[in-house]
């Protein structure tokens, strides 16, 4: 597992080359949900979600034989414009592997940040694969990878430094890089937290992993929120969350759209259905309220072509 120093050294390659993200509170949200809750809005990071932490670690600690070959990663769409901005700041040529189906948003951003996208039908993690293997890229894996953990342990960091009294932390969950990263650098730091992680029902993987004691993967993942709908749970990831993550929580596709709904006209914040998870999850009764509770707002990539007018 990384340590806190390896989230440290982290957090101080990641300073000034990312957003230090705000801190936003809704007394409408205290009121409705009746407690003190704080905002982590990530969708104000570069590339509008959490994944640039640890694919922009992964990228700096590239040797330079990595480098020249080019990377390559598979993704629902965040993961694929986080790396494609990382190895554009890098100069690295990048590959990314996303479904045909993907957000368009997603794919016309992983585009616009210099990758070259390759749209595939069915076995994503098989073509990626696949493609690293005959053109000889740098895989670059994205939620299980050591490196791309402690990336996204910085924001933790983050997190405690502008609300030292934070006591409880809900984390969307897909396939465990993000809560992995955040749970190992908070529970270093301060034991007593509590992490709560939420995922969509449609795509537990990661309940599943840990009610069978070891990794698991699903036949099919699906759900509103894409950026949640990863169909295995990372082997890296799964150990740290059996150690250090108190609490998962499964919630329905409807409250994940009640959630989205709920968040953006409450705070105004334009959100993607995979952030609004923690909020679904309070919708549900789920969760219980610390004296200060943090929900992780991943992104912000939502498919705007789908709103209505």
């Amino acid at each position: 597992m990384p340590t806190i120093e390896d989230v440290r050294t982290a957090a101080a390659g990641l300073h000034g080359r990312i957003h230090r993200t705000p801190m936003v509170e809704s007394s409408a949200l205290d009121e409705l949900f009746g407690g003190r809750l704080t905002l982590k809005a990530e969708l104000f990071q570069k590339t509008g979600s959490f994944k640039v932490r640890g694919l922009l670690n992964k990228t700096l600690k590239l040797t330079a034989e990595e480098r020249e070959r080019g990377v390559i990663t598979v993704s629902a769409g965040n993961a694929a414009g986080a790396l494609a901005w990382a190895a554009r700041d890098a100069g690295v040529p990048a590959t990314v592997v996303m479904a045909k189906t993907a957000v368009p948003a997603k794919i016309a951003a992983a585009r616009a940040y210099g990758a070259q996208v390759e749209l595939v039908e069915g076995d994503l993690m098989g073509a990626y694969e696949s493609i690293r293997d005959e053109r000889k890229l740098t895989g670059v894996h994205p939620f299980d990878d050591l490196d791309v953990i402690a990336g996204h342990g910085s924001l933790a960091l983050e997190l405690l430094d502008d609300r030292p009294e934070v006591d409880t932390v809900l984390v969307p969950v897909g396939g465990g890089g993000l809560i992995s990263g955040v749970a190992l650098a908070l529970k270093l730091i301060r034991p007593s937290i509590r992490v709560i992680g939420i995922e969509p029902e449609n795509a537990d993987v990661v309940s599943r992993s840990l009610a069978a004691g070891s990794p698991q993967k699903l036949p099919t993942a699906k759900s509103v929120a894409d950026g949640l709908a990863a169909p295995v749970c990372g082997t890296h990831n799964y150990a740290i969350i059996a150690q250090y993550v108190d609490q998962m929580v499964r919630v329905s596709e409807e409250s994940i759209i009640e959630a989205t709904r709920l968040v953006m006209s409450r705070t105004k914040l334009a959100l993607e259905p995979a952030a609004a998870a923690p909020f679904a999850a309070l919708l549900e009764g789920k969760v219980e309220l610390g004296t200060l509770t943090a929900g992780v707002v991943s992104g912000g990539n939502l498919d705007v072509a789908k709103l209505a007018l």
